[in-house]
């Protein structure tokens, strides 16, 4: 404990999206960048694992824990509205063109104050599953922002 170096703690303010399309096939190196876009904010990057209980017999002093399967969050993707239609076009795509299969990897960057990448999670086979466009009001003067949600099969986190 004395030698353990001390890190100051990340801001999570800075932060930026890729969206990045792998072949069937592909290996390393071979995912194509689609976009990459800047968002307000983003939730849901979470795993639960569900723990299996096994009670032994002998065993008297609680029960066996082992470990069960994960499941994921939805995500959630909070931007500005603009009139960039990346998103929604994916979204068409999957949902009313038959693109089932179509997936993307995505994967967010978390900025030191430098603007170097520090830590980095990836979304494995995403799938958008719900995009909300904002409430038009007539009397309000806030920016509109819209949401994309997206469903996934696999998380994983990287020191950068």
């Amino acid at each position: 404990m004395a030698n353990e170096i001390l890190l100051d703690p990340l801001h999570v303010f800075r932060f930026e999206v890729e969206f990045t399309e792998v072949p069937l096939g592909g290996g390393a190196g071979s995912a194509i960048p689609l976009c990459r876009g800047a968002f307000s904010e983003c939730t849901g990057l979470e795993a639960t694992m569900e723990p299996k209980v096994i009670k032994e017999g002998g065993r008297n002093y609680g029960a066996a824990q082992r470990s069960g399967q994960v499941t994921f969050a939805t995500v959630i993707l909070k931007r500005g509205i603009t009139d960039a239609r990346h998103l929604w076009q994916w979204f068409e795509l999957v949902n009313r063109q038959g693109a089932y299969a179509y997936r993307l990897n995505v994967t967010i960057r978390l900025m030191d104050g430098a603007g170097k990448p520090r830590l980095t999670w990836t979304l494995l086979n995403t799938l958008p599953v719900k995009f909300k466009s904002p409430d038009l009001n007539a009397t309000a003067g806030e920016v509109g922002i819209e949401e994309l949600h997206l469903a996934h099969e696999g998380l994983t986190l990287e020191r950068a």
